[in-house]
């Protein structure tokens, strides 16, 4: 079960990528089935905000018309930053899924996931299909990299 919402989260970091912002996506999950979508959107709308986790939630509340979403889960292409950890606590997320690690957050995420914080913690699974998550990432800043290097080589 874990990877068909994964792969759903990597299509979402597909459509991120191919509108040219970092690929992650996320998908937040409710009794089995997907209630909110969302993927990184922050150079597009010029939102520090606006990373694919948070947009999620944000569609999940308004599906559910609540801030609560107790029982859910999110599934996320990237270990989350510590904005979205915090957007994850306050929405009483139960359990968060994530694909690759994120090599300069890791001990902060298990720290934000037991802090207690709001009288809420919440379970942190990570490397779900971590080579096809990190893939992706690698791909897109390689090729970042090549296209600036092109660009420093034109007269």
């Amino acid at each position: 079960m874990q990877e068909k919402f994964m792969r759903e989260a990597l299509r979402l970091a597909q459509k991120a990528k191919a509108a040219g912002e970092v690929p992650i996506g996320a998908v937040v999950v409710l009794d089995g089935k997907i209630i909110g979508r969302g993927y990184n959107l922050r150079t597009k709308l010029q939102m520090a905000t606006q990373h694919a986790e948070v947009r999620a939630i944000d569609r999940a509340c308004k599906k559910l018309g609540s801030w609560r979403l107790e029982g859910a889960e999110i599934y996320v292409t990237l270990e989350p930053c510590p904005m979205c950890m915090g957007a994850i606590l306050n929405a009483r997320i139960d359990r968060v899924y994530f694909g690759a690690y994120e090599q300069k957050g890791r001990s902060l995420t298990d720290a934000l996931a037991h802090a207690n914080l709001l009288n809420h913690t919440v379970e942190v699974v990570g490397g779900v299909m971590e080579e096809a998550c990190s893939n992706i990432l690698t791909s897109f800043f390689s090729e970042m990299r090549a296209r600036e290097k092109e660009k420093r080589s034109l007269p």
